[in-house]
């Protein structure tokens, strides 16, 4: 696999990571009278925008997207059920929320430095793009706490 379809295989399981365990959340929370659900909502439209653009580019370039593991997937669940069980404020799932953006953005930061010579603009445009997504989120959610 090239450069480019590696940062934008990257950008897609990290949105729809972002995505499965945004909604996950937004479900724990779906009768409790959080303040942070409406972040939740635009988070998870953020991470659709982003899995559906590197979703296409990959489409057209002939590679399928990949999508997370069901045993990634468990271990969010269990992480995100456990978490809400302990302490489901604002301040709690938003400490959680800015653990798991900080490691995104490093992530991704380290996918950007490593490509940023190889592959196409367009492709580094979109990562640091995410990125911006993700400390913005963070950024948002530093207020609950």
């Amino acid at each position: 696999m090239n450069e480019n379809n590696e940062l934008l295989m990257h950008i897609y399981k990290s949105a729809e990571m972002g995505v499965y365990s945004t909604t996950g959340l937004i479900n724990a929370l779906k009768n409790k009278d959080n303040k942070i659900k409406h972040v939740l909502e635009c988070e998870l439209k953020g991470y659709e925008k982003f899995m559906k653009e590197s979703e296409e580019i990959l489409v057209k370039r002939k590679v399928t997207p990949k999508k997370s593991g069901i045993m990634a997937k468990m271990g969010n669940d269990m992480g995100i059920m456990y978490e809400t069980m302990k302490d489901n404020s604002d301040a709690a799932i938003a400490s959680m929320l800015v653990e798991g953006f900080t490691m995104g953005v490093i992530e991704m930061e380290t996918k950007i430095s490593q490509y940023k010579n190889i592959a196409n603009r367009g492709v580094i445009k979109m990562a640091r793009d995410f990125k911006l997504f993700q400390e913005n989120e963070i950024n948002k959610l530093k207020t609950f706490m």
